[in-house]
């Protein structure tokens, strides 16, 4: 096989792990915080009761804004298709079609 005769086979992407994970007070629970430690990922959890975390509420910011502007795309909104390829294309579709849009209008 061509594949084994170059090491292709055995070549792969390494995997990349977060450093931290950002999570809001609905993931607050020591199971959660003890998975991720457990895989040496450092959470950055709100504790309920708690006054939030500083700074937290930009990136929360930025996660909700990319998942509204997704949402405009009303076949990423009721995912229709079966298969996780097709739904991820349509992401990068929807992806796309937003920079383009964004960079258009910089442009005029």
């Amino acid at each position: 096989m061509a594949g084994d005769q170059f090491g292709c086979s055995s070549i792969r992407r390494p995997r990349r792990r977060p450093d931290a994970l950002l999570g809001d007070k609905g993931y607050d629970s020591n199971p959660n915080r003890h998975a991720l430690r457990k895989r040496r990922i450092l959470p950055v959890i709100s504790r309920k009761g708690c006054p939030n975390i500083k700074g937290m509420g930009k990136l929360r910011y930025v996660v909700e804004q990319t998942f509204a502007l997704l949402h405009h795309f009303k076949r990423l909104a009721v995912r229709w298709e079966r298969l996780t390829e097709l739904h991820g294309a349509f992401v990068s579709l929807a992806c796309s079609l937003i920079c383009w849009r964004r960079l258009k209008k910089t442009h005029t």
